[in-house]
């Protein structure tokens, strides 16, 4: 299985800009210097990262809930990604992730362990392993 984007960039650094798009066809946005390391509006290669980090965490959350026999009725996640400058330049630096489930039948320390364990084998968290990340959980 393959799944592909694509991104077109056009110009030089501050003053070009660029187009991403999901081969699905779900989502297409531009993207800038200013998207990316100011606040000009558009998205960014690590605003998408995030997204993709949130969806892959909130579907294996529910998935291994529902193994464990606990159905969720939702999963919330927010990735917020920190794109911070040192010495060696830009670099993600780390990943707090904050769910929030909705699971009856569950307690809070079932669901934090359920959530420390998606953290650790979800897909994504999985690829970007070399980034430190945090998590938030929450059982409402």
């Amino acid at each position: 299985m393959v799944r592909t984007s694509n991104a077109r960039w056009e110009g030089d650094l501050k003053a070009g800009n660029g187009k991403v798009k999901l081969g699905s066809g779900s989502f297409e946005g531009k993207y800038s210097f200013g998207t990316r390391f100011e606040s000009g509006p558009g998205t960014n290669p690590e605003e998408l990262l995030g997204a993709a980090h949130a969806a892959c965490f909130s579907m294996a959350l529910a998935a291994g809930l529902a193994k464990a026999g606990h159905t969720a009725k939702s999963i919330e996640t927010t990735a917020n990604v920190h794109l911070e400058k040192s010495d060696a330049g830009f670099s993600i630096t780390h990943i707090d992730l904050v769910t929030v489930g909705e699971v009856p039948g569950l307690t809070a320390p079932e669901f934090q362990s359920a959530a420390e364990d998606t953290k650790k084998n979800c897909i994504v968290s999985r690829a970007l392993s070399a980034v430190p990340t945090t998590l938030n959980a929450t059982l409402k």
